[in-house]
């Protein structure tokens, strides 16, 4: 009742808008520019029924009250106050394609393109929006080598554009737009692929579906798909690719293959009875099928700590090559009493065994 809110996004950021709706009100409108990290969502639920980790909290005037929540169990995100988008993130690659596509062709002599292509798809000077798997995903389609030079897959385009402008002019547009399908480029994938997702996040990314992530991994192709191949680039981020990593991939280290999750297939006893599902057991399952892998949400969270201060590498060093304990001999119960006896009261070590 007291203002509205609203959005605009712009690559990997959001910015909510709070505008008052008194139109006498003279306050000027309040912006926030939110970073969701690994784990931030906003969510909307009775203000009674709070999530754990809502950091931040806009709440309704009616009866009984709700909150638009800001929810950050891993607090990768971060919000602070004003309009302005970050100045080193570049156009969106969803919503600002020319000028995203502008950007890159015109900036190729910038050493960020020194780097493999994969690397280069993370610089968000240049690739604003595009993340870890968008980037295996757009490679894997495309056929290319994550660890090529980006500067020799990019410039490459520069090429085609000329070729473009110069097409048939008998072609309709209808096969003007098949053409462009079947040969679409890295930057117009770049634009392409998110699209996809976001027409179909409320499959994909709504929370409330019972079966999101189900359909979000059946959506992969590539990334955290088992049969790919795997490596650890420069900054420490996880690229999943098929076939070849390319000339530029890190020397000392193997391609990890994704393992395949082979079902035993057991032949069915005809007189053994149908086992019973209790309500308990049939929640844990539908609990299992909404949820990702441990496995892979600690690899994530390896990704996106990244770039973090590693604290304790000699501690955790240390424990790991310390020896291991030798079990300790049965002690029998009336020594054990002495010895606890003998301890409390000073009176020296207690017996030997």
């Amino acid at each position: 009742e007291a203002y509205r809110i609203s959005a605009t996004a712009r690559g990997k950021e959001l910015r909510l808008t709070l505008s008052e709706l008194d139109p006498a009100a003279a306050a000027p409108p309040q912006d926030l520019v939110f970073r969701f990290g690994m784990s931030g969502s906003f969510r909307l639920c009775p203000a009674a029924e709070l999530p754990r980790h809502a950091h931040l909290r806009f709440l309704t005037r009616e009866s009984p009250p709700r909150a638009l929540c800001f929810v950050d169990p891993r607090r990768f995100g971060s919000w602070r106050l004003g309009d302005a988008w970050q100045p080193e993130r570049g156009p969106c690659v969803v919503s600002e394609y020319q000028a995203f596509r502008g950007n890159v062709l015109k900036n190729l002599d910038d050493r960020a393109f020194d780097k493999p292509i994969c690397e280069a798809l993370l610089n968000q000077k240049y690739f604003n929006g595009i993340g870890n798997y968008l980037r295996a995903e757009i490679l894997y389609r495309l056929k290319i080598p994550p660890f090529e030079k980006a500067r020799t897959v990019l410039e490459a385009l520069k090429d085609q554009e000329q070729e473009k402008r110069k097409k048939d002019p008998s072609l309709t547009l209808s096969k003007k737009v098949k053409l462009k399908r079947e040969n679409a480029d890295l930057l117009e994938l770049c634009h392409t692929v998110p699209m996809e997702v976001i027409m179909a996040e409320k499959q994909l990314l709504d929370p409330e579906h019972p079966d999101n992530y189900a359909a979000f991994k059946n959506w992969l192709q590539c990334y955290l798909v088992p049969g790919m191949s795997s490596l650890r680039d420069r900054s420490g981020r996880t690229i999943w690719f098929q076939g070849e990593p390319g000339p530029m991939a890190p020397k000392g280290q193997r391609p990890r293959k994704t393992p395949r999750k082979k079902s035993p297939q057991l032949k069915a006893d005809p007189e053994a009875p149908t086992p019973k599902v209790t309500p308990r057991a049939s929640k844990q399952r539908r609990r299992a099928a909404a949820k990702p892998l441990k496995s892979e949400e600690k690899e994530e969270e390896k990704e996106e700590e990244a770039d973090r201060p590693r604290k304790g590498r000699a501690r955790r060093t240390r424990k790991a090559t310390a020896a291991p304990a030798l079990p300790e001999p049965e002690v029998p119960p009336s020594v054990r009493r002495s010895r606890r006896t003998s301890a409390r009261r000073g009176k020296g070590a207690a017996p030997a065994v």
